[in-house]
């Protein structure tokens, strides 16, 4: 491909990209042909991840080691070094976050904010810094994994549903702000996706949980799921759910039946 040609593609920065979701959005993006911005704490995993895609990616690759807790200064400045990288991001993914395993009176109140510092806090803050420049550019696309966490708490998840709970309310706003700037905001609310998201769940003291939930387990590949719901992203969909029958259950008795859905989690296995 041309310099010019590599020049016209689009700039996609994506967070928590070492593992999991983040990773099947890295893959499908470099099909698709993109720059890609790769962050995460996880270095080593992310230049693994670069050799992979280089192989058939078109278009050029950054490292950019991003820490979602750094505070908003640290986030600023790197918030602009992406930026700088090719002068412009058409899309910023914001996938990184972190979970939870512990009953809220065994967790530690350092424990809730951290949850909330990196879900939604390193959320905010990469986007409120990101979208000046979006709306300079007269165009932009803001992904955000929230969860089905985000519509229904349950048990061993207090500070996690409340992190995604605040991610919904926070961009659906934003989204309504961005809308006579042509910067389109995605909310995709997976259920359960096989990842290491239970292993390195905080429990109450902040330690990883350190094991595989079964709930986890037998869940859908994230590259399954990327797969079921790209002509979604790539339509620009407002909100996104990608889930399995007793996920889809529960949304539906949130809705309508709230009484009868608290009476099935309270039996149910949620771990």
């Amino acid at each position: 491909m041309t310099a010019h040609a590599t020049s016209n593609l689009p700039v996609i920065w994506i967070t928590g990209a070492s593992s999991g979701i983040g990773k099947a959005f890295a893959q499908q993006y470099a099909k698709d042909g993109a720059h890609l911005i790769l962050s995460s704490r996880q270095v080593d995993e992310l230049e693994k991840l670069k050799s992979e895609l280089t192989s058939f990616s078109n278009g050029d690759i950054l490292v950019m080691p991003l820490d979602l807790s750094a505070g908003d200064g640290s986030l600023q400045k790197k918030t602009e070094e992406a930026w700088a990288w090719k002068n412009k991001v058409d899309v910023l993914v914001n996938n990184g976050g972190i979970s939870q395993r512990s009953l809220f009176l065994e967790t530690d109140m350092k424990t809730i904010r951290r949850l909330l510092e990196v879900n939604l806090f390193g959320a905010l803050a990469l986007s409120r810094f990101i979208l000046p420049s979006m709306v300079n550019q007269g165009s932009g696309h803001i992904i955000v994994t929230s969860s089905v966490a985000g519509k229904f708490g349950t048990k061993y998840r207090s500070g996690y549903a409340a992190s995604k709970h605040a991610i919904q309310g926070a961009f659906d706003s934003i989204r309504q702000e961005m809308y006579e700037h042509n910067i389109d905001i995605t909310l995709v609310c997976p259920g359960p996706i096989k990842t290491a998201i239970t292993q390195n769940s905080l429990t109450g003291d902040g330690k990883a949980f350190g094991k595989m939930g079964d709930l986890h387990t037998h869940a859908m590949d994230p590259n399954e799921m990327l797969r079921r719901i790209w002509p979604k992203i790539k339509a620009r969909k407002e909100e996104i759910t990608i889930s399995g029958p007793k996920e889809r259950l529960a949304l539906l008795l949130k809705r309508a039946a709230p009484g009868i859905l608290n009476r099935i989690l309270k039996q149910s296995k949620v771990v």
